[in-house]
């Protein structure tokens, strides 16, 4: 598909897809339709990014046609059915994370895809500016070989606020019902970082815990975790941390054969030498991960070669988050 011109259609219109379109925009690919159960939702997408089709019904959408790719930013239950619909028409995937809910329903989704098309889980976190210098530091030898992570993650999302509901229950009101919160939604995208950065791991243990009132979903996790060669990782999260901001921030420490790594928040160092440090403008370039996926995955499409982030290999990151679930002794929903 090197010389042939992509058109995309966008399946979820929600809070997160504004950055999905802005990145489409980005790539120079137009995106013909978008499709949401809620029409009012849909068509503001719709005028917003000058799209000239909408739809409520994906069936219609892939019975009409006329786009080579979907972009399929809907919400988890939605995944497996609309990828199939696609694979069907012969249709390329995007597919947000987490795949499905559970690895079995990710695998039957595999399965039933084949390789009748392209299919990669739009995992942005390890295409963000903070962690792709982290990842090219590593590349570059500057602490030379990882022996040991921790990572940290706090927000105060679930804080309670005077006359309102917190801030990530106004932002994202299906955390309300959700079992599974923190590393289902957020955490995720941790532990593929960390087994992109540290190599292949495997969950030792883990604690989750509900600080928030009334949700029943965990909002804080301790989660201990460990590599090849001995290594040892930890990721410890919490977004119900008073004094932090809504949106979670994140420190990670690194420590190699030759130095010891440290990104706190948005800025990268080595110890010993802070004077050196990186700085990232996470909010000004926010939507740069989302562009950066965007063009990973047309050059996979258009060129036949691997996605980074391929079904395959987000398999393996959604096992690590079901691991998390077991060893904290929590049923895993079928």
């Amino acid at each position: 598909m090197a010389d042939a011109p992509l058109r995309a259609a966008l399946l979820g219109a929600g809070m997160i897809s504004q950055f999905h379109l802005r990145a489409w925009m980005a790539a120079g690919v137009p995106v013909v339709a978008v499709c949401d159960p809620l029409r009012d939702r849909a068509e503001a997408k719709a005028r917003e990014f000058n799209i000239p089709r909408v739809y409520t019904d994906p069936a219609l959408l892939f019975a009409d046609g006329g786009f080579e790719l979907a972009d399929i930013a809907a919400s988890v239950d939605a995944h497996a059915p609309l990828t199939r619909m696609a694979a069907e028409h012969g249709v390329h995937v995007l597919l947000q994370k987490p795949m499905t809910r559970t690895v079995a329903e990710a695998e039957a989704l595999i399965d039933a895809v084949g390789a009748r098309v392209r299919f990669m889980v739009h995992e942005n976190y390890r295409f963000r500016p903070h962690y792709q210098t982290v990842r090219r530091w590593i590349a570059e030898g500057r602490i030379g070989r990882p022996r040991h992570a921790a990572m940290a993650v706090r927000g105060s999302g679930l804080c309670p606020r005077p006359g309102a509901e917190p801030f990530l229950l106004e932002r994202q009101p299906y955390l309300k019902g959700f079992r599974r919160n923190l590393v289902f939604e957020t955490m995720i995208h941790h532990l593929d970082v960390l087994r992109l950065l540290v190599g292949p791991l495997q969950v030792v243990a883990a604690r989750l815990n509900r600080l928030a009132e009334g949700l029943p979903g965990e909002d804080t996790a301790t989660i201990l975790l460990e590599g090849p060669d001995g290594l040892i990782a930890s990721a410890d999260g919490c977004i119900c941390a008073p004094g932090y901001p809504p949106l979670h921030g994140d420190r990670l420490e690194i420590l190699g054969t030759e130095a010891t790594l440290v990104m706190d928040y948005n800025r990268i160092f080595l110890v010993g030498r802070e004077g050196e440090a990186e700085e990232v403008d996470l909010l000004g370039r926010y939507q740069e991960c989302f562009d950066t996926t965007m063009a990973a995955f047309l050059r996979g499409v258009r060129d036949g070669t691997p996605f980074e982030t391929d079904r395959l290999d987000n398999l393996e990151t959604l096992r690590l988050m079901e691991a998390v679930y077991r060893a904290a002794g929590m049923e895993i929903m079928q």
